[in-house]
């Protein structure tokens, strides 16, 4: 255990910062499945509307450097080819 009170402060902080790092990777997660679901039950509309929501919390996280900025950019970017996908299927 921290021996010092400068040490014993840090824990305190550090389990805080990663309390909140865990709450904002679950709010991703949850943003990026709304989507997924959308695009599985076909809904276009909902479906952008959802996207257009996620890709503003994964900008914030990786801002925050919870989640790595490529990670952030490479789900984006399939999220938003899932979604193109659905138009040029129903345009079919």
């Amino acid at each position: 255990m921290a021996n010092t009170a400068q040490a014993r402060k840090r824990v305190l902080q550090n389990e805080n910062h990663r309390l909140h790092n865990a709450s904002m990777r679950s709010r991703l997660r949850t943003y990026v499945k709304k989507v997924l679901k959308a695009v599985h039950a076909g809904n276009q509309e909902e479906a952008r509307v959802a996207l257009h929501a996620a890709e503003s919390v994964i900008d914030k996280t990786a801002g925050k450097g919870i989640v790595h900025p490529n990670a952030a950019a490479r789900t984006k970017s399939r999220l938003s080819a899932r979604v193109k996908a659905m138009g040029s299927v129903a345009a079919h």
